[in-house]
């Protein structure tokens, strides 16, 4: 499983799933794996977005990640989930899904904690913001030499977040990344993003 967490890492947008978007930039980029990453309360929603994308993740044989929500994982047997700092435990995740489930922990840029991770069995650490964010734009930064630091010694797989786009994508990976997440760069309209550059 691990070796899939390479290349693109898509996250999909906070909002009403678009299938069709999805789809479209899964088998443009090749994506590997998917985070399915919807902040909402209604479980009934969750759950079946959740199936939606499962099963086409199963169509394009992509690894199927859920943001925060192990109970929701578990559920739907979904290939793992991702954890931030203030959600439930690797070993919670690990006791709940089982050995075989990818586990990955949002790190920030806290090299420390990505120690910490991989020796409490996370499968995969994720570092950022590598670069100012729309998705978080009070995320804290996270310099690339933390990841170049970081590739020195860990040994699980690598996942760059934050204002990750096709532009700046080599630095992530050239500092070290075995993958990098991207959201708007996938699924928000060019226009939109060249509205939104020019407003800064």
């Amino acid at each position: 499983m691990n070796q899939k967490i390479s290349g693109i890492y898509a996250i999909t947008p906070n909002k009403i799933l678009e299938l069709d978007a999805i789809e479209k930039a899964m088998v443009m980029h090749k994506i590997s794996i998917l985070q399915y990453r919807h902040k909402i309360t209604d479980a009934s929603i969750k759950l079946n977005e959740a199936k939606q994308l499962q099963q086409l993740c199963l169509r394009h044989n992509t690894l199927f990640i859920i943001n925060d929500d192990i109970n929701l994982a578990q559920k739907i047997d979904a290939d793992g989930v991702h954890l931030g700092a203030n959600d439930a435990s690797i070993l919670t995740a690990r006791q709940q899904l089982g050995d075989d489930a990818v586990i990955g922990v949002s790190c920030y840029n806290d090299f420390k904690l990505a120690k910490t991770a991989q020796n409490k069995g996370a499968d995969y650490v994720a570092f950022g913001a590598l670069f100012l964010s729309q998705t978080k734009p009070d995320a804290p930064q996270c310099s690339l030499d933390v990841i170049t630091q970081a590739k020195q010694v860990l040994t699980i797989p690598i996942v760059g977040i934050g204002g990750i786009d096709f532009s700046n994508q080599h630095q992530a990976f050239d500092s070290g990344c075995d993958a990098v997440a991207m959201i708007s760069a996938l699924f928000q309209p060019a226009d939109s993003l060249q509205d939104n550059k020019a407003r800064t």
